[in-house]
């Protein structure tokens, strides 16, 4: 199946040479090498004072009874664990001091392992477990072998199919072709025929040799004699220390010098790099495939977060512009002046000896800040057209009304000063009042009753909707005249708006105002307070400083509720950490660094955050238009809530996944790889 070559080391199925130009003689050398577990206050010495060589070529068997070290000293030599003291030589290059990140890097490059237990990611095919050390490879030299090497262990037919498709030696065959995906310099092997029967356990030794043939050192740990014999090299270990080192057979040593490695294949490979991240969405995608419920439940917590922000916030945002139109439709730099015919709780009714009159507001008019003054004489009546009739609001006033109201006709037009010098019988009727009497009939034109008295309609107010109990719809605006002296006999004004130049003189026109008024009605001190002069501008900004707060109470609860998805995506993460700690060590073990372990499970919350959050934006978006439209709510969905929303999802990913995902990183390979 292999052939065998002499003078130099290079992948069974490339033609590229590996990325090192000379191979050595010593491929490792321990000396001294003790290792000491401490179990509560107990030191447990594994290795006592260990040390030995393996060439290039070598097939080299471990061999001892259970706590002799002989799995020590095979995770020691693959980088997985470190020893307490004494030198340990890799390619010429000292590694027992090196930092975890140069371990991982060293493990990608110069080793290949193969498991008792296979450690295949389930959840991929067998192509995909032989290209798994690419991901944290920094060249892609090798990304077309692994169907060459597939093939050439004897599962050309099976490259697609998942381990739990393959049977225990197929599962090893996958195994042995992603230890030589990288073109390693050594293959560790650590009880390969373990979990095999008898058949599956020659082929497995059987490829091995072949391996071996080819030039590619072996090191195996194995109890079974009969398997010891494959090798053409056997250590005997009893209580940490090497009580034989035999050779037999054939020896397959290379006598070539090679200079170190250390200054060039030492260098740690950046775990954000766009390709690497890349593959972590990759991995990450097909983690929560495999675990559908779990991702199910994770994106759930998300989603009602995020639709409850965007729902809420855009009842919110509906509420605050329907406002702010109303508010708009009472006009800007108002002050209403009014007569107070309350004071001290009793009602003065008609017997208070103030009222305005049109000379008043004539006066306000003329003086230096104000822009506008609009009169106004109210009052109730009965309007008929025809057969039909309705109850509306009757309001006198002047042209003035159009512009401090912001109110211009919507259809046909409002009437002139002169028509309210002359006192014409003209009116413009609001959206209810025409619903009412005219239905889908275009009123324009047409005459109504008010209060017995015959008047045209010439034109239609813009929508204002409701205020409190308060249609704004219902109402019909006539000249102030003619509302004075031939629908309601009154010689007075029941009150007045006044519309200032700016926003910063309000304060000194309300001043002058009042003291014109009193000069005009030549008040005594004790009725000056009569004079009700409200400013609108400060009750507008209250209403919007409570729509506000209104505003930030439904997103402070929608938060909450994301908050909480947040913590539930945490705790499932660490669940998912726990579930996949062995899959760790794997990844630890064939090149991943604390780096790229961090990132990969970062990526995975926050991809999960982003998922739900996408589709929150959408359901909230949703409920938002059945509450427009079925409930009739003002809801406005903005760009700045969709963002915030989205955003606020990214960083609930990155802050509740970043414990979760150091905690795995953190995680010492062997310690992963022994979890059960």
């Amino acid at each position: 199946m292999f052939s065998e070559q002499s003078g130099k080391t290079e992948c069974p199925v490339c033609s590229e040479s590996p990325p090192y130009k000379k191979t050595m003689t010593k491929i490792i050398e321990l000396k001294d090498i003790t290792k000491i577990y401490q179990i509560g206050n107990i030191s447990v010495k594994a290795l006592n004072g260990v040390s030995l060589d393996i060439h290039k070529g070598e097939f080299v068997a471990i061999m001892g009874h259970s706590g002799s070290g002989k799995s020590t000293l095979l995770h020691i030599l693959g980088l997985l664990d470190k020893p307490t003291s004494g030198s340990h030589v890799l390619a010429g290059n000292e590694v027992s001091k090196l930092s975890d990140d140069q371990l991982a890097s060293f493990r990608n490059k110069f080793l290949g392992f193969v498991f008792q237990s296979f450690n295949l990611l389930s959840r991929v095919s067998a192509k995909e477990n032989v290209e798994l050390p690419l991901v944290y490879a920094d060249s892609t030299a090798n990304a077309g072998n692994s169907v060459k090497l597939l093939e050439k262990v004897g599962l050309g037919e099976r490259i697609q199919h998942k381990p739990n498709e393959l049977s225990g030696g197929q599962q090893q065959r996958v195994a042995i072709a992603r230890s030589l995906i990288n073109n390693p310099l050594l293959i560790l092997a650590d009880e390969p025929t373990g979990n095999l029967d008898t058949k599956s356990a020659a082929e497995i030794i059987n490829l091995l040799k072949e391996l071996n043939n080819s030039g590619i050192t072996i090191v195996m740990v194995t109890h079974e004699p009969d398997l010891a014999e494959a090798a053409n090299r056997i250590i005997k270990l009893q209580d940490g220390k090497v009580i034989s080192d035999e050779k037999i057979g054939r020896q397959n040593i290379q006598e070539n010098n090679s200079e170190s490695f250390y200054a060039q294949e030492s260098k740690i490979h950046k775990a954000a790099g766009f390709k690497r991240v890349k593959d972590y969405f990759g991995q990450a995608i097909r983690a929560l495939v495999s675990n559908k419920t779990r991702s199910a439940l994770s994106i759930l917590g998300v989603l009602i977060g995020v639709t409850c922000l965007i729902a809420m916030m855009a009842l919110g945002r509906g509420a605050q512009d329907s406002v702010k139109e109303r508010i708009s439709s009472l006009g800007s730099n108002l002050l209403m002046v009014r007569i107070d015919s309350h004071r001290g709780g009793v009602s003065l009714g008609s017997s208070s000896p103030t009222r305005f009159t049109i000379k008043d507001s004539e006066e306000i008019r003329a003086l230096p800040d104000i822009a506008r003054v609009a009169p106004y004489v109210n009052g109730n009546a009965q309007v008929v057209y025809q057969n039909k009739n309705t109850n509306a609001s009757i309001v006198g006033t002047t042209i003035d009304y159009i512009d401090i109201k912001n109110s211009p006709a919507k259809t046909g037009r409002f009437f002139t000063p002169e028509e309210t010098v002359s006192r014409q019988k003209v009116a413009i009727i609001g959206k209810t009042v025409k619903d009412a009497i005219f239905g889908d009939q275009n009123p324009i034109g047409e005459f109504i009753k008010i209060k017995g008295i015959d008047f045209m309609v010439i034109g239609m107010l813009p929508v204002k909707g409701t205020s409190g109990w308060r249609d704004m719809d219902n109402q019909i605006i006539i000249p102030l005249n003619t509302a004075m002296y031939r629908v309601f006999g009154k010689e007075y004004i029941d009150n007045m708006e006044v519309q200032v130049t700016e926003a910063s003189l309000m304060e000194r026109a309300e001043t002058k105002i009042t003291k014109l008024l009193i000069a005009l009605h030549r008040l005594p001190k004790e009725k000056e307070e009569e004079i009700d002069i409200r400013n609108m501008a400060e009750i507008q900004e209250t209403i919007s400083a409570t729509m506000n707060v209104f505003s930030y109470l439904l997103g402070s609860i929608a938060f909450v509720s994301l908050l909480v998805g947040g913590i539930g995506i945490m705790n499932i993460m660490l669940v998912s950490v726990t579930e996949r700690t062995r899959e760790i060590g794997l990844r630890k073990a064939i090149g991943a660094n604390n780096d790229d372990i961090l990132f990969q499970f970062v990526i995975e919350a926050i991809f999960v955050c982003l998922l739900g959050g996408l589709m929150g934006i959408l359901l909230g978006t949703g409920i938002s238009l059945i509450f427009a439209k079925v409930a009739g709510w003002a809801t406005k969905v903005t760009f700045s809530s969709v963002a915030l929303a989205f955003t606020f999802s990214f960083f609930v990913g990155l802050i509740f996944g970043l414990w979760p995902a150091r905690k795995a990183s953190k995680l010492s390979p062997i310690d992963a790889l022994r979890y059960e």
